[in-house]
């Protein structure tokens, strides 16, 4: 799965770790605002890697967390999805607004192979300074260069570079910043 080869999801290994990454999905969406250290040791449980100061505000969902890394400072905000069947960086600073969708999980174009119930995924990366926009959608492959601003409502299915403001679906570069 994570070399982007064709898995089946419904491998026990996959459905256990599924099941591990909701539990502790559940208990980070449950604690209170209270309690923002309990917050952290359970992100910092989940992830691959926590950077300093780096938030997501609850509600937050993902299929695995050990895929995703968060950059110092990355801040996701309410009801961000991470489909993380293959590696997600999200870089130092980048901030993703509302729902954001970042979904590394695909399926074959081929209906044949489609219907053997294999998929397969690609990483996403998310670079330093990025701004993603609400309810955005990152596809599986995507890279948004360092610095950029991605429209809210922009659905991503190709690599934006760095330093550019693109919006729309499909996702095209505006401009230069």
């Amino acid at each position: 799965m994570v070399a982007g080869e064709l898995y089946v999801a419904s491998d026990p290994e996959l459905v256990r770790e599924r099941a591990q990454a909701r539990d502790l999905v559940a208990r980070y969406n449950a604690i209170g605002q209270d309690d923002q250290a309990g917050r952290h040791v359970l992100l910092a449980e989940l992830l691959a890697q926590v950077g300093e100061d780096a938030w997501i505000e609850p509600p937050f969902y993902c299929d695995y967390g050990w895929n995703i890394s968060l950059g110092e400072r990355a801040f996701l905000n309410f009801n961000c999805v991470i489909l993380d069947c293959a590696a997600v960086e999200i870089g130092a600073g980048a901030m993703l607004g509302p729902a954001v969708q970042l979904c590394a999980a695909t399926h074959p174009v081929d209906p044949a192979e489609r219907a053997t119930g294999l998929e397969y995924a690609k990483p996403i990366a998310v670079g330093r300074n990025v701004w993603i926009g609400a309810g955005a959608i990152l596809g599986a492959g995507v890279t948004i260069g360092d610095d950029s601003v991605i429209g809210a409502g922009s659905v991503v299915l190709r690599d934006v570079p760095a330093r550019v403001l693109a919006a729309g679906n499909p996702c095209r570069v505006i401009r230069e910043l």
